[in-house]
């Protein structure tokens, strides 16, 4: 598949996300911002039984951003919080399909970093262990 086909892709979660909002009876939420382009989102996470049943997110941003977190939303549905807690740039490389570079990574790579820190704050763990490299 070529680059521009998932850079389609992530143009396409940028018109039209999915999971959009706010997730009433979310068991975990974070907001998170990137000062470096202005995207601000908030994670709303749904979990039962260990299992990530519902994910949400909320706010603004680029179009690297926001269709990373309607990506992410999507992908994230079914997981176990261990899957989600192990996640890291690699996969959210792999998730979009392309390599947005240095420039845009923190773009990219927002919305997973606040679903971790939701995850953190719900099983009452130090934030601090989210990946650096988010």
């Amino acid at each position: 598949m070529s680059t521009d086909i998932y850079a389609e892709e992530i143009v396409a979660h940028y018109e039209h996300p999915h999971n959009k909002g706010k997730l009433d009876g979310a068991d975990a939420q974070f907001h998170d911002f990137n000062p470096l382009c202005g995207d601000d989102l908030t994670i709303y996470l749904k979990i039962i039984d260990g299992k990530i049943v519902d994910a949400h997110f909320d706010g603004t941003g680029c179009a690297i951003s926001v269709g990373s977190a309607s990506m992410l939303t999507d992908l994230i549905k079914g997981k176990s919080i261990k899957e989600l807690e192990k996640m890291g740039v690699a996969d959210v490389v792999d998730m979009l399909g392309i390599e947005p570079g240095p420039a845009r990574l923190k773009c990219a790579t927002l919305s997973l970093k606040a679903a971790q820190k939701a995850l953190f704050v719900y099983m009452k763990k130090d934030s601090s262990s989210v990946s650096k490299e988010l």
